[in-house]
């Protein structure tokens, strides 16, 4: 192990300590309230709210619509401000543009950030507060130590034509949704050779693993996120990287379980366990 291993995974660990409990980081989530195309209150805020298609044969979603009067306090920032000004309270109607939108737009409500999502056509709003009992009790996360063996070579093959597939998994949420893979990648680690499907996103791979930690001294399913392949498919897969998804910290998360392939059978003694709270 090289002190600059080490260290730089301490800062990755201090990081990823420091982005989930950010004032309204992945703990502040209190809520993810999916949206029906008829205006309808959400618990909590005002005004009225509802889910806005594009129009037209075989469209998709568009956006979050809301309603509400200046003297609810809601202001929008991004491209919906235009409609009332930049940081004007909204006083009628403005479309949101949700997350998977290039000129995505957020809201606050005091402390407050409402956060319009999209996920396979159907359009939610997201309740992100400061004062959340997760975030407020939140005493950091556990993992292994680092250790430089669980940094292995991998080398990665795109599917054929490096078509990405989907694969059907369950969602924390309880609902089955399809997950974009890109190819697998195949490594040695503790004696054994294995492989895992997983996806690519802007060259970076990514992939949901479990193994015989999981549901034990581990999360129930972790994340990891491998650099970019070089031209022979080249990588290093550390699975002292291997961290919590965002379902750990909030319940209102809808991470997507690891693929059929993806449970390794052995211990992987490496990376985050769990979250801590005081």
């Amino acid at each position: 192990m090289t002190a600059t291993a080490a260290e730089d995974w301490k800062h990755w660990s201090d990081g990823r300590a420091a982005s989930v409990s950010a004032t309204h980081g992945q703990l502040a989530l209190t809520g993810t309230h999916w949206l029906e195309p008829e205006p309808a209150e959400i618990p909590g805020l005002p005004g009225r709210w509802w889910a806005e298609a594009e129009a037209g044969a075989g469209a998709g979603a568009e956006g979050v619509r809301l309603r509400a009067a200046a003297s609810d306090g809601i202001t929008v920032n991004g491209a919906g401000a235009s409609v009332d000004g930049e940081g004007a309270p909204v006083d009628g109607e403005v479309l949101l543009r949700p997350d998977s939108d290039p000129a995505a737009d957020t809201a606050t409500l005091g402390d407050l950030l409402l956060v319009p999502i999209e996920r396979e056509g159907e359009l939610a709003l997201r309740v992100f507060d400061p004062a959340a009992p997760r975030r407020t009790a939140f005493a950091g996360i556990s993992a292994y130590p680092y250790a430089p063996e669980w940094a292995v070579p991998a080398v990665f093959t795109p599917f054929e034509d490096d078509d990405a597939r989907s694969v059907v998994v369950p969602n924390a949420d309880g609902r089955e949704r399809p997950l974009a893979v890109s190819g697998q990648i195949a490594f040695t680690v503790a004696g054994e050779h294995r492989t895992l499907t997983v996806s690519r996103s802007g060259g970076r791979l990514s992939g949901v693993i479990a193994d015989a930690t999981s549901g034990i001294d581990t999360y129930r399913f972790r994340f990891i996120t491998l650099p970019a392949p070089d031209a022979e498919g080249r990588t290093i897969l550390d699975l002292n990287r291997a961290y919590l998804p965002p379902c750990a910290f909030s319940d209102h998360f809808i991470c997507p379980f690891p693929p059929p392939g993806n449970r390794l059978d052995f211990a992987v003694e490496a990376g985050e366990k769990q979250v801590l709270s005081r």
